[in-house]
């Protein structure tokens, strides 16, 4: 479960893509989402709604070589001491604190292994987030972080943002774990944001981390369907996992990655 107001959840994600257009197409066809300008002085970023409420944002990417990727956004409560603690636990400052039009400030980073995400301190008085959809059709409803390093990703992630990081084994009989994601004081059983997947250098774009957003929707064969048709390409799944729903891996038609889900319950 998401609750964008609690510090260190996920509260905002987007996409950086080489043609916005064909981008909110794609998403359109697999999601519903529907584009919405973010007005003329934006310089081409605009939001995706679903159902009236906001779901993610999306702009043109600006830097040469620059590869279409998500950005997960976590909240913190002090902007300033969050860039300290990044670059003081060998984490990299890629963007500094910014002013976003008096509504809060963001900052971007990457973490030591390589995982790309970005935080927001909202301002004080700033209006609230009422109309952003998680955890519902649609909407993003789990975040997942691939990395070579766990040890490395959980001392980082733990010192910058203070989440209890639980352990669960995989399927099968093998050591691998699967590590759940919470924000601190929650319950992990019904509290939990995310997950994080130990991997080989030679299973990861570029041989390093990534983040990686998971949508929830009515039916995961139906969209996951959908993702191919619209051009982009199925990477495992679907798939029932036993307890958790059905899930399909995919690839949108610029090659950022991100998953399906149907949940059980």
């Amino acid at each position: 479960m998401i609750n964008i107001e609690k510090p260190g959840a996920p509260c905002w994600l987007d996409i950086g893509s080489p043609d916005t257009a064909a981008s909110s197409n794609f998403y359109g066809a697999v999601l519903g989402w529907e584009f919405m300008s973010a007005g003329p002085d934006a310089g081409g970023y605009g939001i995706w709604k679903t159902g009236g409420e906001t779901v993610a944002g999306v702009g043109p990417l600006t830097d040469e070589g620059a590869k279409s990727g998500w950005i997960v956004y976590y909240n913190v409560p002090d902007i300033q001491e969050a860039t300290e603690t990044v670059r003081s636990s060998g984490g990299t400052v890629r963007v500094e604190p910014m002013d976003m039009m008096g509504q809060g400030h963001m900052a971007q980073y990457t973490d030591p292994t390589g995982g790309q995400f970005a935080v927001w301190q909202a301002a004080p008085g700033a209006a609230t987030d009422d109309d952003i959809r998680v955890d519902a059709p649609g909407a993003l409803t789990w975040v997942e972080l691939y990395t070579t390093d766990g040890a490395t990703a959980q001392s980082f992630y733990q010192r910058l943002f203070g989440w209890q990081i639980t352990d669960m084994p995989l399927p099968g009989d093998g050591p691998e774990r699967y590590h759940i994601l919470t924000v601190a004081g929650g319950n992990p059983e019904k509290d939990g944001h995310g997950g994080m997947m130990v991997m080989s250098a030679g299973d990861l774009p570029g041989g390093h981390a990534y983040w990686s957003p998971v949508f929830e929707t009515t039916d995961c064969d139906r969209d996951a369907a959908q993702v191919t048709a619209a051009g982009g390409t199925l990477q495992m799944g679907p798939a029932d996992m036993e307890g958790v729903g059905k899930v399909a891996t995919c690839l949108d038609p610029f090659g950022a990655s991100f998953s399906l889900i149907t949940s059980v319950g």
